[in-house]
């Protein structure tokens, strides 16, 4: 499969506390999820003025509008970790009632929904972990069911995932087409960025690796061929790059970091592969004002692009569906 066109995608790891809960407590993280809100509505404004499609895959946990409703529809078969600190069923049924603003968010779901050429995907009911020991291909199919009927209540249909903490799990693959998955996203193919479990996502070579290639190419620009993307199905549509946050410390680096970005996706639209880009509404709750700035300076070079080498945006349902039909 040969293809002339160029694509720039966005994903969202739409998730609340239940993205951070098993390394930050709500106090230590409060100012970002307070405004997790603001940002999903100052995100969604911005992508409808650059006219961007893109794709946000959200926990089912926060469809719900209570905690009653929500453990109403708990899968039949739960996750069974070997570290129990990872499964939220013991949180939720810790607490008596969940906070909503941290934890539930259907009306920011409809919000979402009610936007056009935004994807609604899943990043599994509960925030599933694929690596973890122990993993179980029955829990995580309980899961993904309970998510996928969670979305059918709000009119939805699910046919994209985003692996929480980038957990991809090869053996669950055909559980996805069995449940109506086309595509879902794939991790960049430098080692710091393969999947692994939780209690080794903080390596420190890892680490820094990641935060020095945010500002100096170090990994590759990591686009893709569509043709490579077509190879497999469900279909693997990798990240190119995390936006981070604007960081206070790093304040000084921002235009590396905005070069790095754009250098990315100018190498796309010239060489007609796709451009992957992602990151979590949460990161931009704190420093709201600065990080859109950050952001519409990057979807202003996309419609540079656009003008000039005909650069499209998709999300990745758009991008699953435009792959099947070439």
């Amino acid at each position: 499969m040969i293809s002339n066109k160029s694509f720039f995608i966005v994903s969202l790891d739409f998730e609340l506390y239940w993205g951070v809960r098993n390394k930050r407590t709500i106090q230590d993280y409060e100012e970002n999820l307070n405004g997790a809100g603001k940002a999903v509505k100052e995100i969604l404004e911005a992508f409808q003025e650059y006219d961007i499609h893109a794709t946000w895959a959200a926990v089912g946990f926060l469809f719900f509008k209570d905690t009653e409703s929500l453990k109403k529809n708990f899968p039949d078969e739960l996750p069974r970790y070997v570290n129990q600190a990872l499964c939220p069923y013991r949180y939720i049924n810790a607490a008596e009632v969940l906070e909503a603003r941290y934890h539930l968010a259907p009306e920011l779901v409809d919000l979402i929904r009610k936007h056009g050429n935004q994807e609604i995907a899943t990043h599994t009911f509960s925030h599933y972990y694929c690596l973890e020991k122990i993993h179980n291909p029955d829990a995580f199919k309980a899961d993904l069911s309970s998510a996928i009927n969670a979305a059918e209540d709000f009119g939805l249909q699910i046919k994209s995932i985003v692996f929480p903490k980038n957990q991809l799990n090869r053996d669950i693959l055909p559980i996805l087409t069995e449940l109506g998955i086309t595509s879902y996203r794939g991790n960049e193919s430098s080692w710091a960025y393969n999947a692994v479990a939780n209690k080794k996502n903080n390596a420190i070579f890892r680490r820094a690796f990641r935060l020095l290639d945010a500002y100096f190419n170090l990994s590759g620009y990591n686009t893709y061929q569509i043709d490579e993307l077509a190879r497999e199905n469900p279909y693997n549509i990798p990240s190119s790059r995390f936006l981070r946050p604007c960081p206070e410390r790093y304040r000084i680096l921002d235009n590396l970091r905005l070069f790095r970005i754009k250098k990315a996706m100018s190498y796309a639209a010239k060489n007609q592969t796709v451009f992957h880009m992602w990151w979590h509404p949460h990161n931009f709750g704190k420093n709201i004002l600065e990080n859109i700035i950050f952001l519409k300076k990057i979807l202003k070079h996309y419609e540079i692009l656009k003008k000039k080498y005909g650069m499209i945006s998709f999300n990745m349902g758009e991008l699953a569906e435009f792959i099947d039909s070439t």
